[in-house]
């Protein structure tokens, strides 16, 4: 155990998430034997961060502004709307550029064990985007995981009765318990391309 802000900073790291003792040790050491204006860089971009980033008002990804670019890009298809549980999720499916449409971002998945009901997540404003824009066709994307199984059957059954809505699901081909940050792009633009009917 190291004295004051020395081990107050291992303490903040490791509640990073990814991040273990030993690691948050690892970048604390790095941050005090660092340039002093490269630790004023990460500062500042921390605070940056903090203070210039906000959810897009239409998807939930993340922006500088209250609409995201791709919310923003009228060449998106707006009938198209790939359901994802994480702003990180977005970024993964883009990597495919397999996918023209928008997208609505949950702000997690369905775990009741933590807390976490319909009510904690984005649905009733994914309900309102259906109910008012031109959607012809969601798309679930959320992590091949009990969580995101768990979230994906209860988006199936509460967007089943809305006509003219057709609801699909990733094909199979990701590894279950995985997550969709870390699938490939060719693995995960075929379960786009090959996405089925729910």
């Amino acid at each position: 155990m190291y004295e004051g802000p020395v081990q107050d900073l291992i303490d903040e790291l490791g509640r990073l998430p990814g991040i273990g003792p030993k690691g948050a040790q690892r970048i604390a050491f790095h941050l005090l034997s660092a340039e002093p204006a490269d630790v004023t860089r990460l500062q500042d971009a921390l605070q940056r961060v903090k203070e210039g980033v906000v959810f897009c008002e239409v998807c939930g990804n993340v922006s500088e502004r209250t609409r995201c670019r791709i919310c923003q890009d009228t060449r998106r298809d707006p009938r198209l709307v790939c359901v994802v549980e994480e702003p990180k999720d977005v970024l993964a499916v883009e990597r495919t550029r397999e996918f023209r449409g928008r997208y609505h971002v949950l702000g997690g998945a369905l775990d009741p064990l933590s807390g976490v009901g319909p009510d904690q997540l984005r649905i009733r404003d994914l309900v309102s985007r259906i109910g008012t824009d031109e959607i012809t066709e969601i798309i679930i994307a959320t992590d091949p995981n009990t969580e995101g199984e768990a979230t994906a059957t209860y988006l199936v059954r509460l967007l089943q009765d809305f006509p003219g809505l057709s609801v699909t699901r990733l094909a199979s081909g990701l590894p279950m318990g995985g997550d969709l940050e870390f699938a490939d792009e060719l693995t995960l633009g075929r379960a786009l391309s090959g996405r089925r009917s729910v």
